[in-house]
């Protein structure tokens, strides 16, 4: 890592093969983003519980530009498992933040609202028109529920849109209200 890494403890004992844990971690985040800033860790033994034994806890902070990642974990005995499960859960919130920055969130299609204009229960076929009067094909496939044959003119759907080869297409498409029948 390039910047130190801070390490803070409370009521553990202080170990050489502790501390290099701690760095070896830090310095495998390094290869997941070269961006950040710092990075403190700290270690702590809980209050203790008359009947849980110890409670220990590691809690990992690392400062991004534009952007804060802090993980706690906490483990009954093994201060290492508690350690290991935060380094683990920043690592993974360290590659959504990258996937972030980079434009490479996945984006999830917008549900639409609409009516059934028209049904053609032979040909399996249907359009949906929206309130702002722009028209949806769908096919039996498209239909999640209920039935396509349950479909009636007026019945209220939520959909998603989809640019098919015929023009604008209604895939997932489902009712709502109580036109369904």
């Amino acid at each position: 890592m390039q910047l130190p890494i801070q390490i803070t403890l409370h009521g553990i004992e202080p170990s050489d093969a502790l501390y290099n844990s701690i760095h070896e971690k830090a310095e495998k985040l390094d290869h997941f983003s070269d961006r950040i800033m710092s990075c403190r860790v700290v270690l702590e033994l809980a209050g203790r519980h008359k009947h849980q034994g110890k409670q220990l806890s590691a809690r990992i902070d690392l400062k991004l530009p534009g952007g804060e990642i802090v993980v706690t974990r906490e483990h009954d005995e093994d201060l290492q498992i508690a350690l290991r499960d935060a380094f683990h859960a920043a690592r993974r919130q360290l590659e959504d933040y990258v996937r972030r920055q980079r434009g490479d969130v996945k984006q999830h299609p917008v549900e639409q609202a609409g009516r059934v204009d028209r049904i053609d229960l032979e040909q399996g076929l249907g359009f949906i028109v929206t309130p702002d009067g722009r028209e949806f094909y769908f096919s039996r496939d498209n239909v999640v529920t209920p039935r396509f044959e349950h479909l009636s003119a007026g019945t209220q759907v939520r959909f998603i849109e989809d640019g098919g080869g015929e023009g604008p297409q209604a895939k997932r498409v489902s009712a709502h209200g109580s036109h369904a029948g």
